[in-house]
Parts: structure tokens; sequence; C-alpha cells
């Protein structure tokens, strides 16, 4: 069975190789709520079990949240080799001084486990064992005798690899090649293994286990289940972008919105009981979609919190790039906390949801008179 990146960095990490941080999303609307929260360039990486996704257009580069939801959105439902994207990998933007190449598999000719490695890895690598294959360095361990450390370093230096990286990189395949025998691997590798002003990182990861083996595995199986999404997001053709806690308040509040002569340019239902982290992801969304002016944030309070709501926004529109106008319609538990905090962030807010449609609507057709 083949593993996806996400789930096999998972492994490594857990058995002691360094990762970067990382975020599996779903949709667009998480991957922007991701971005926001890391708060750095990231990479935006599809989440496929075939090669060649890179030169596919499966990996793509974002700045800031914005641009994050633009890429995801192309990359969701794309094929890659017949291979429908489904969810992707969130991460952080290394800054790569070196690429390596690490690779545990199986020598079906010399029925042999073969260590593979070279000091020039990435997407070209393949390439690199047509053309040079002397580049590549193969080690068979004994499979009935220890693997040890020092073996691992000596495959490091006939890399090539400077003295200062021997055992560090020697560590790592030391490493890997437990992962491989713990997990009943056919393949573990690693390609690129980077370097990093921090250190050495493995920038992806490849996972295949012996299907026969599986029974032995069952928590690997159970990481490939794919999670609820937080919260149901539908994009629209207008500019105010509708959030309310429950599917029948969103609805209500669009129907509010046309009733007043604006038009919804997002459905998102944040669900009952949304936490501060929920809200603050919902924002996310909608305040790094373009065609968004006004924001309506209709919440009434029964197991939603209007205090988690108020601090939501708030962090929310601290975090924000881009400066959107948001009316909030807030009350229910907790209403008093949290309109005080609203105040006090100089933020305002409407009881009534009849009123804040109508005032969303007004100062949409301000600033597009503007």
């Amino acid at each position: 069975m083949k593993f996806f990146e996400n789930v096999a960095k998972q492994i490594f990490n857990n058995e002691g190789i360094k990762i970067l941080e990382g975020h599996v999303a779903y949709s667009p609307e998480e991957a922007v709520a991701i971005c926001s929260e890391m708060g750095v360039p990231v990479v935006v990486k599809a989440q496929v079990l075939t090669g060649g996704r890179g030169k596919a257009g499966g990996v793509k580069f974002a700045n800031h949240p914005g641009e994050a939801l633009k890429v995801a959105d192309e990359i969701l439902g794309m094929e890659i080799n017949g291979e429908r994207v489904k969810h992707l990998l969130i991460e952080e933007k290394a800054d790569i001084l070196n690429e390596f190449f690490i690779s545990v598999s199986i020598d079906r000719a010399e029925r042999k486990p073969v260590i593979m490695a070279s000091k020039e890895g990435g997407i070209e690598i393949e390439n690199l064992a047509k053309t040079n294959p002397e580049k590549i360095i193969k080690y068979h361990p004994q499979p009935l005798i220890e693997f040890l450390p020092y073996e691992a370093r000596e495959i490091a230096r006939k890399m090539g690899v400077s003295s200062d990286l021997i055992a560090p990189i020697g560590d790592i395949i030391w490493k890997l090649y437990a992962v491989f025998e713990k997990y009943d691997c056919e393949v573990a590798e690693i390609n690129p293994l980077v370097l990093t002003p921090e250190g050495l990182v493995a920038a992806d990861a490849k996972l295949e286990v012996e299907n026969d083996s599986l029974y032995r595995h069952q928590d690997l199986v159970k990481m490939l289940r794919y999670k609820k999404k937080a919260v149901d997001f539908v994009k629209l053709d207008g500019d105010i972008a509708v959030i309310g806690n429950g599917a029948g308040l969103t609805l209500t509040a669009m129907d509010m919105i046309k009733l007043n002569g604006g038009e919804p340019a997002t459905f998102l239902d944040i669900g009952g009981g949304a936490s501060e982290h929920i809200i603050n992801q919902a924002l996310n969304i909608v305040l790094n979609y373009d065609p968004v002016k006004v924001v309506f944030l209709n919440v009434l309070g029964g197991i939603t919190k209007a205090d988690d709501v108020a601090r939501g926004v708030i962090k929310a529109l601290e975090q924000a790039d881009r400066k959107v106008h948001i009316v909030i319609r807030l009350t229910g538990t907790n209403e008093k906390e949290g309109q005080r905090l609203l105040e006090e962030a100089g933020i305002p807010y409407e009881i009534s949801m009849e009123k804040a449609a109508k005032k969303a609507v007004e100062l949409c057709d301000e600033l597009s008179a503007e």
C-alpha cells in the first residue's frame, strides 16, 4: 500500500527525521485559513500516490493567504497521471541551500534491501540515474544483521558531501532504514532531503508498505481517512460575503441581503457551537476572496458563544492583509461580553438581523459608487 506524503512525513517525524511545519487542507478555504495561521510563505502540494506532480503543476508557492486560495483552487480536482487530487499539504516554504536523495527499497535481483543515495536530489533524480548512474551510491545491508550507524555514515561519505554533513546525513540514512524495517516497507524515500540554515529536513517523503503486513500496521491505515470539513463554503456571484452559524440562519441572512437589493458572494455555514478558531478560519476565507467588498456575519448564539465569536473576529481582522468592511449581527449566549469586546476593538455590531443586513447592503453600495 502506498501512503500520501503527509502520512509518510508524520511517520518519519515520529522516528526522528525532521520535517517542515505543514497541515492538510481538503478545500481552498481550509488552505487559506492554514496559510493565514502559519503567517509565512508556503508551498501548496497535491497529495497523490503517483509521481511527476511537480512537472504536472501539482506543487505551487503562495506568499500570502489570497494567493494560497487561488493556487489551492487550481490544484484541487486536477488530474495527475490519472489520479484526481482530493487534498493538499500546506507546508512552510523552505530556504533550500542544497538537495540530496536517499531511498531504501528491495533489490529483487539481489534479494536484499538496497540503500541508494546521492548528493544531487530533486525532480531530476530519474534522469541522473540514466545519464550519470555513478553519482548514485548503492549499498546492500545484510537483512539478518543489524544495520549500524557507522555503515550509514560511510554511505554519506561516499556520496561526496562535505565533512560536516557526513554525520547528520548518516544519521538520517540510519533512521530511514529503521523506518523501512519497522513498517515492513517496500520503499521508504526522501527526495529531496534539503539542507536549510536550520539543518537537514525531509522536504518530501515516499512510503510503500507490503500489503501482506498491513494487519500489523492498522494505525497507518487509519491515518488515510479523510476528516470532515470544519465549515461549509459555497462561492456565489455577488460581493457581500454571508457567514452564519447554521445553514438555516445563513440562508435567512442571504435572503435579507437580497431583499435589500444586495447580492451574496458566499454561503459560509460555520455550524452550531463554532469555536473562536472556526470563526477566525471562516473570516480568513472570505477576507481573502477577491470579489468580497463587505462581510455580513450573522450569529445567533446558542451553543455558539458570542464572546468566542468576538475574539475570532478581532484576531482575523488583526491578521488580515486585505481590509474589508464587516457588519456583525451578534446576540445570544454571552452577548454582553462579546459586544463589549467588539466595542473595545472599535468594531460596530447590530442586534437586529434586519438592520445588519440593510447596513451591509448600504455600505456595499457606497463602496461600489466610489
